[in-house]
């Protein structure tokens, strides 16, 4: 008999403890958009080359939108002014995969880069948006 208390009542707190687990929530309030952010598709003129920011990618974490910076050709800067940052987790996901993301970018010359481990969502949203500022920039 004391063992099928000490189960159930060890039952109950493990059940008790995963219903009451929090994990990240999708709130769909938008991130502040800068100047760039707010012309999906369009360009501006830098002293380093041309601006070229692409449409905002939804993912189910929070909008995504890349916006790169081009130079004869060539991609010289990476930004992401709209990516998920509504909590403390997305922050700190975003911390370390942004940076990743952006090397990668540059690297690679293209939106064929790799997801960041962790950051799966946010990396599909990054491509997906980065690859409408190539397109508009008409690269590859």
């Amino acid at each position: 008999m004391r063992r099928i208390s000490m189960w159930l009542l060890s039952t109950v707190v493990a059940v008790v403890l995963l219903f009451s687990y929090r994990t990240s929530t999708n709130a769909t309030t938008e991130a502040p958009a800068t100047a760039a952010a707010s012309t999906a598709g369009g360009s501006g003129s830098t002293s380093g080359g041309k601006t070229y920011t692409g449409s905002v990618a939804s993912t189910r974490w929070g909008d995504v939108q890349v916006a790169i910076t081009v130079a004869d050709g060539t991609i010289t800067e990476v930004t992401v002014p709209v990516h998920p940052s509504e909590n403390g987790k997305d922050r700190e996901i975003n911390a370390y995969a942004l940076p990743v993301l952006k090397q990668e970018t540059l690297a690679a010359q293209s939106a064929d880069i790799d997801a960041v481990s962790g950051a799966t969502v946010t990396s599909d949203g990054y491509v997906e948006s980065l690859q409408s500022a190539l397109d508009a920039a008409h690269l590859s």
